[in-house]
């Protein structure tokens, strides 16, 4: 061997039991996987119920308790977006850009867009029922599909289309037969529906185009440009004046419930991160799709405000059917399409 090679020991070499090994990593996998275990449960379940809640609260607050204007309910969840977000990026725990007024060009039109979602979904929840609600918000889901098709040219598959078209047959099977119609009601959802596609969509391309204005500078800001229009808004429609006069700001109970109303959205949007980390993102979908199913039965008897016939429970059946459909074609890895990807995520509102 010449002296200016180095020797390289060899798989079987004699001299190899020599050389030390590297130190390999050593897990407690007894106590970690029934921890593990625990935290996928909970979090799930945290998930779960932090989702019924915003709705059922946001029900009470504008239904049982007849709160006069939810347009002033959507001006304090602005507010505690703004404050909430403001301090946590303060404390270092999110980041996202410092205010320039160029950020409102980058991210318009979704602010306006935010604003209408937000709007039309108070209101949509004052005026119908909880069945009536979670049933028509599912066609969000057709809209988002139109959307994509003309946007993103992605085609849904046969099986998609037919669980889309349960859901709309037992929404129409439904709102004909529903003895507590309200125009106003079915007015809000359908606008609610088209602002929730919008939303999706023109989401995703601003996080695309704009990778430094992640999700919570998006709401940040949404809520932010937003907030003069709506204050001018309720100050011109008199529902501030209104708000301010409602008898029952004295109620403890009522008191619990609306500032429950204003700050649930972040403890919604902590308990579905929770859940997709322990989790996956699969699963947190799922649960919200049969979520949805437990309003709209529970929502029969919530609120007080459904109206029971044979016809429109049979509509609202169907259009459950519809959606347990689409959750099992969707949501089967080895048919994932980007159309049906991006509507998981319209599901998840509904």
């Amino acid at each position: 061997m010449s002296t200016h090679e180095i020797y390289t020991p060899k798989q079987g070499d004699a001299n190899n039991h020599n050389l030390p090994e590297p130190a390999k990593p050593t897990f407690n996998h007894v106590h970690l996987e029934p921890h593990l275990t625990l935290m996928k449960i909970s979090t799930a379940i945290f998930y779960a119920v932090s989702s019924f809640c915003i709705t059922v609260i946001n029900k009470s607050v504008l239904t049982s308790y007849q709160f006069p204007s939810f347009q002033f309910v959507a001006v304090g969840q602005m507010v505690t977006t703004v404050v909430v977000l403001y301090i946590i990026k303060k404390l270092g725990y999110i980041k996202f850009p410092n205010f320039h007024f160029r950020i409102f060009y980058q991210i318009f039109p979704l602010p306006f867009i935010y604003f209408g979602n937000m709007i039309y979904g108070l209101g949509s929840t004052k005026e119908l029922s909880l069945p009536m609600l979670s049933m028509l918000r599912r066609l969000s889901i057709f809209m988002t599909m139109i959307g994509e098709y003309i946007f993103l040219k992605n085609i849904p598959t046969i099986g998609v289309h037919v669980s889309v078209f349960l859901m709309i047959f037992g929404a129409v099977v439904a709102a004909l037969q529903d003895l507590a119609f309200n125009l106003h009601g079915y007015l809000y959802v359908l606008l609610n529906d088209l602002f929730t596609a919008s939303n999706n969509i023109l989401m995703k391309q601003k996080l695309d185009l704009r990778s430094e204005m992640n999700k919570y500078g998006l709401m940040f800001y949404n809520s932010l440009f937003m907030l003069p229009i709506a204050l001018i808004l309720i100050w011109r429609t008199g529902d501030l004046e209104k708000s301010l006069k409602y008898p029952n700001w004295l109620d403890f109970s009522f008191l619990i419930q609306f500032a429950l109303s204003c700050v649930i959205g972040f403890v919604l949007m902590y308990s579905i991160m929770l859940c997709t980390q322990f989790n996956s993102a699969l699963t947190t979908t799922i649960i919200g799709c049969l979520k949805n199913i437990l309003i709209t039965y529970l929502g029969m008897f919530i609120g007080g405000d459904y109206i029971y016939s044979l016809e429109n429970f049979i509509g609202i059946n169907i259009s459950v059917v519809g959606s347990i459909l689409y959750t099992y074609i969707t949501f089967k890895p080895q048919k994932v399409t980007p159309c049906s990807a991006s509507a998981k995520q319209v599901t998840n509102n509904v």
